[in-house]
């Protein structure tokens, strides 16, 4: 897996086939992507474009997915995989995430694709589906080639050792929401003891969050004086010193970008070393500031508790 990737997550459909492609002409060839994103097709058509054109090959590509939470029980384990890949035109997935340790009711897919969080009444719908059960069916897709690896998203250090306890083939990744203003060193440590790779969203912190309102009013990471400092003396954007935070310590990185220069600085953030202090500094920005938390649509989502 690359350490450093293009995520998925907010590319609008109508742009997502000709920002894949260009991001696989700049040299990307880590894709995060997710059902719950509602671009898989259209990421689809960017990477059969590129491979028609001959910029790569899909062995030449990592491909990631998620599984979304009203498609936890076996049986939808094994068509929605089979429909994610059909939306992306591809035959496997280099890596299936379960993207939530969350088990919603069913929403079929013909109905409402992708469900998203509510029921057709606005309400949050549980289904009583164990991890147990979601997990075995993901270890079948490996079984039968859909996935190369599988692994777990926004998982905290309890269920990660529940999911070993019982699991056939170990989870290959961890995806979690990993910023400066939010290290989780914890469970940094945890990953790396048991072998298990980390891989971070949202690496910019508030900076995903300003145009949902969801930001909780935290101050931008991309011009915090602390990042311009370390970014002036290396002769890097704030983003790269970000980035570049995460990477040197061998935690992999998923940044989205529609501009093509930042495209090429985001991918080239592993062209210099931070000093240890420095690498220091920018951990003591952290402040436990979550802003993908389920609970704050639901109090029975409270998965980080």
């Amino acid at each position: 897996m690359p350490l450093v990737g293009f995520g998925l997550w907010k590319v609008t459909k109508s742009s997502c086939a000709d920002t894949v492609y260009d991001a696989i002409k700049a040299g990307y060839r880590l894709f995060d992507g997710a059902g719950d994103y509602g671009n898989e097709k259209e990421a689809g058509e960017g990477v059969r474009r590129a491979i028609q054109d001959g910029l790569v090959k899909r062995e030449d590509l990592f491909i990631t997915s998620k599984l979304w939470n009203t498609f936890h029980a076996h049986d939808h384990v094994k068509s929605l995989s089979k429909k994610q890949l059909d939306l992306w035109g591809i035959d496997y997935f280099d890596l299936f995430l379960v993207h939530f340790p969350i088990a919603l009711k069913f929403v079929d897919p013909a109905h409402r694709y992708p469900p998203e969080w509510f029921g057709d009444d606005g309400k949050v719908h549980l289904q009583n589906t164990p991890m147990q059960e979601t997990w075995g069916a993901m270890e079948e897709l490996v079984d039968e080639g859909r996935a190369k690896n599988i692994g777990l998203s926004n998982c905290n250090g309890s269920l990660i050792l529940d999911v070993l306890r019982y699991a056939r083939i170990q989870p290959s990744v961890l995806q979690v929401e990993l910023h400066p203003y939010l290290t989780q060193q914890p469970l940094v440590n945890l990953t790396k003891t048991l072998g298990i790779a980390i891989t971070a969203y949202s690496s910019f912190g508030p900076q995903g969050y300003f145009e949902l309102d969801m930001d909780k009013n935290a101050p931008s990471l991309l011009s915090h004086d602390t990042i311009n400092a370390i970014a002036t003396k290396h002769k890097k954007t704030t983003a790269q010193v970000v980035l570049r935070w995460a990477t040197q310590r061998g935690i992999a990185v998923i940044p989205k970008s529609n501009h093509v220069e930042r495209l090429a600085q985001n991918l080239s953030c592993s062209s210099f070393d931070l000093e240890e202090e420095e690498l220091k500094t920018i951990s003591a920005l952290n402040i436990n500031l979550r802003l993908n938390d389920p609970a704050d649509i639901d109090p029975r989502l409270a998965i980080f508790a």
